[in-house]
C-alpha cells in the first residue's frame, strides 16, 4: 500500500511553512493591488511578523510543553509575560531604528498637500479644505504588537493543546487495538485445542473399529493441522482456503457417520480472493456433528454458504440428538461462546448471528459484511 508523503511530522512542518509563507506574501500582494508601493509599510509589516513568529515558536516549542503541560504551570503566565515584554522592547527598538533611516509617510503626505494647494492657487481655484488624514496614536504600534502577541500566544497554546488531545486519542486507540489483538489471539488459541480435542476423540473411536478409516482420518487431520498452523496465524485468509479447510473437516467427520445421517453441503465456487478471518464457521459445523447425529434414528446436517456483493450468508441446520438435547438447548460449549466473542471483536456492526432451536432442530444463520 502506498504511504502518503505528507504524514506525521512532515505534515506539521509543511503546514507551518505554508502558514508563515502566506503571512509574508499577503502584505506585498495587497500593496501591489493598491499600487501604493509603500516600501516602509511593507518592511514594518515584515518586522512585525518576524517578532510574532519568534513569540509563537518560543511558546509553542518550549514554554507550553515544558511548563503549561508539565509540572510547573504556575510559572507559565510569568514566562509568557516576560517573553512578550522582551520581544516588544526589541520590536520598538527595531521600529525606531528603521524610522530614523527613512522619511515618515505622514510628512510626505503633508508635502503633497502643500504642492496641491499651490497648484490650486495658481489656477485661482479655492476648493473647500479637505479634512486632514487622521493619524494613529503615537503608541499605537506598541499596543497593536502587544495585542497580536497575546493572540498569537493563545493560538500557539491552543494548537499545542489540540495536538496533545490528538496524541492522547491516538495512544488510546493503539492501546485498544493492542488489547483487541491480545483478546483475539487468546480466543484463537482456545479454539485450536478445543478443535483438536474433539477431532482426536473421533479418530480414537475409529482406531478401535476401522483401521483404514483411521488412517484416512489421520491424513485429513494433517491437512487441518497445516491450515491451523500456517494459514490461520495471519490476520485474514481467503474464503476459498477457509472453504477448503471446512471440506477437509467434513470429509474427516463423514468417516464416522452411517447411512441414517442425511448430509448436505453447499459451498460456492469462489473465483476472487474474498478476505475473511479464519475459523469463523468451523465451530458451528463441529457442533452439528457433535450434537446433531444419531446412530439409532434418522438425523440430518445441512450446511450452506452464499456470497453476493460482499455479503456472506452461512447457515447450518441439524437435528438434535435426544441424548444431547439438554446441552444443545442450554447453548453451552467453548467453541460457540468463543465464536460469538470473535465476531463481536472482528466485525462490530457488520454481522448478524441468529441461533434458534425449533422442534428438535438446531438452526444457525450467520450474515457477515466482508467489505
Amino acid at each position: 500500500m502506498h504511504t502518503p508523503f505528507l504524514t506525521g511530522k512532515k505534515l506539521y512542518l509543511f503546514l507551518h511553512i505554508a502558514a508563515w509563507a502566506i503571512l509574508f506574501i499577503l502584505p506585498s500582494y495587497f500593496l501591489y493591488m493598491d499600487s501604493s508601493h509603500d516600501v516602509i509599510f511593507l518592511v514594518r509589516t515584515y518586522l512585525h511578523t518576524v517578532f510574532l513568529a519568534f513569540i509563537f515558536y518560543i511558546n509553542y516549542l518550549w514554554l507550553a510543553p515544558k511548563f503549561f503541560f508539565g509540572k510547573c504551570k504556575v510559572y507559565y503566565p510569568a514566562l509568557v509575560i516576560g517573553l512578550i515584554a522582551f520581544t516588544t522592547i526589541l520590536f520598538v527598538y527595531a521600529n525606531n531604528y528603521y524610522s530614523r533611516e527613512t522619511e515618515h509617510p505622514f510628512e510626505m503626505d503633508s508635502q503633497l498637500q502643500i504642492l496641491q494647494n499651490e497648484m490650486q492657487n495658481q489656477y485661482q481655484y479655492m476648493p473647500h479644505p479637505e479634512p486632514e488624514r487622521p493619524k494613529p496614536p503615537k503608541g499605537w504600534p506598541v499596543y497593536n504588537f502587544v495585542l497580536n502577541s497575546l493572540l498569537i500566544t493563545g493560538f500557539g497554546l491552543g494548537l499545542r493543546f489540540s495536538e496533545k488531545i490528538i496524541q492522547t486519542d491516538k495512544r488510546r486507540k493503539e492501546a485498544e487495538k493492542e488489547k483487541l489483538n491480545s483478546e483475539l489471539a487468546l480466543l484463537k488459541n482456545q479454539i485450536s485445542p478445543h478443535f483438536f480435542f474433539n477431532t482426536l476423540n473421533n479418530i480414537y473411536s475409529l482406531v478401535q473399529t476401522n483401521t483404514d478409516d483411521a488412517q484416512k482420518a489421520i491424513l485429513q487431520l494433517s491437512k487441518l493441522m497445516r491450515y491451523l498452523i500456517y494459514e490461520s496465524e495471519e490476520g485474514t485468509t481467503s474464503l476459498g482456503k477457509e472453504i477448503e479447510f471446512m471440506n477437509h473437516y467434513i470429509d474427516l467427520m463423514q468417516l464416522r457417520i452411517n447411512n441414517k445421517v442425511e448430509l448436505k453441503v453447499d459451498f460456492p465456487e469462489v473465483a476472487e480472493p474474498i478476505p475473511v478471518h479464519p475459523l469463523l464457521f468451523i465451530p458451528f459445523i463441529e457442533n452439528a456433528f457433535k450434537h446433531g447425529i444419531s446412530y439409532r434414528e434418522p438425523s440430518f446436517i445441512h450446511i450452506k454458504m452464499q456470497v453476493n456483493n460482499g455479503i456472506l450468508w452461512f447457515t447450518c441446520n441439524n437435528s438434535i440428538n435426544i441424548q444431547n438435547e439438554s446441552m444443545v438447548r442450554s447453548g453451552s460449549g467453548i467453541g460457540l461462546e468463543n465464536i460469538k466473542k470473535r465476531l463481536a471483536l472482528l466485525y462490530p456492526g457488520k454481522y448478524t448471528l441468529d441461533i434458534s432451536n425449533t422442534d428438535r432442530q438446531y438452526n444457525v444463520s450467520l450474515k457477515i459484511i466482508t467489505t
